[in-house]
């Protein structure tokens, strides 16, 4: 992933702030908007989203939306057929016919991206629903989520436009003419001109590399990024992330790491979405205690961030999770940025979380009753999967 400087960070906790700051970048836009979300919910946040979309199409800005087609398996079709018909150019992602009987189902999109005008981008951990604003009856929900404004924008239109690449091998529009309809195919073509990557002058300290992943490559590089990450450590590595069920490479380097002095901790929510993959992820926890890992449960709503410090000079934030999924099925992005300020930021974000999370012992952890401790062994046989 190359690596591009001068770059401004902005870091959203809540969706809410980062909602208001997508929507007004989404606004101040004037020649292209691309935005690609695995969940692109039919409520009032991915409506409110849609109408802006709608809105800056008919002003003569080029938009570009790709959906996960499992993440939106929901959403009714007129959702984003009523964003075709205002000129907005719609595309699914693996679309899935018949998900008993084919493997498309396992490999999904699961990048968060947004590129305006090829100077300004997000990505993360939020999808567009309202879940991720107002959280549940239990509790908040926590995550984060980044906005780059600088030259990493253009790692960022790189991996959308490869994505509308694969997703446009032949697009179909349709002319109507007074008595009746033609169709046409246009075969596909990897856009790649000039004003999509625009000079941009330095804006800010931060070195950003935006590292993508997918499962048709012979290497996992945000695995292998994050496996570097952990065993590059000095003094601490501190990890955010909803779901653990880790490679044996992530958890060697965990455990490495914590025996050879580092201090690192890794914080879950104490209550999660999926009871399965929750279960799958405490299986793992002893294993890292005993290394010395310092674990946190997360108390006040639910943790999705993908949140890692290190050193304070490493952090990354975006859409991968630290399980099989993310780092083998998955089309995944992450910004790893290398700056002392957004560190130091990432770290007090990390510090203020563990204020509202438990800290969990390894002595008292044991002592789990034998059916959950079977529980989550039968799931753990099954994590590459889940």
């Amino acid at each position: 992933a190359f690596p591009f400087d001068g770059n401004r960070i902005e870091i959203y906790t809540n969706g809410g702030s980062m909602l208001q700051s997508l929507l007004r970048e989404l606004q101040n836009a004037r020649q292209h908007i691309h935005i690609e979300f695995y969940i692109f919910e039919d409520d009032a946040i991915g409506r409110l989203v849609r109408d802006v979309l709608i809105e800056k199409a008919s002003q003569g800005v080029e938009v570009r939306v790709i959906y996960d087609d499992v993440g939106c398996w929901h959403v009714p079709n007129r959702f984003f057929e009523e964003m075709r018909n205002a000129g907005i150019e719609v595309r699914s992602f693996l679309k899935v016919r018949f998900p008993l009987f084919t493997s498309r189902v396992n490999y999904r999109n699961h990048r968060k991206i947004v590129v305006i005008d090829g100077r300004i981008g997000f990505v993360g951990g939020m999808n567009l629903a309202e879940r991720y604003m107002r959280g549940f009856s239990w509790g908040i929900w926590r995550d984060t989520h980044i906005l780059i404004e600088g030259k990493a924008v253009h790692g960022l239109q790189t991996a959308f436009l490869l994505d509308w690449y694969f997703v446009d091998r032949t697009s179909v529009s349709y002319t109507h003419l007074r008595a009746h309809e033609t169709l046409r195919f246009v075969d596909r073509t990897l856009i790649t001109a000039s004003r999509y990557f625009p000079k941009i002058e330095s804006c800010g300290s931060s070195l950003v590399q935006v590292v993508t992943s997918e499962p048709i490559g012979p290497w996992k590089e945000i695995m292998q990024g994050l496996t570097m990450a952990i065993n590059g450590a000095k003094k601490y590595f501190y990890m955010q992330t909803p779901y653990f069920l880790p490679t044996e490479q992530v958890l060697a380097a965990m455990q490495t790491a914590a025996l050879a002095g580092v201090d690192v901790r890794l914080m879950l929510p104490e209550r999660a979405d999926n009871r399965i993959t929750h279960l799958g992820s405490h299986s793992y926890l002893a294993d890292v205690m005993q290394a010395g890992v310092k674990v946190y449960f997360y108390k006040k709503g639910f943790l999705h961030s993908k949140l890692m410090v290190s050193d304070d000079m490493l952090s990354t934030v975006g859409s991968t999770n630290v399980d099989f999924r993310s780092f083998e099925h998955n089309f995944e992005v992450n910004a790893f940025m290398y700056d002392v300020e957004t560190a130091l930021e990432m770290k007090e974000i990390f510090l203020q979380d563990q204020r509202e999370s438990t800290q969990i012992f390894l002595k008292n952890w044991v002592k789990r009753s034998w059916r959950r401790r079977a529980a989550e062994s039968v799931v753990r046989l099954l994590a590459p999967l889940l």
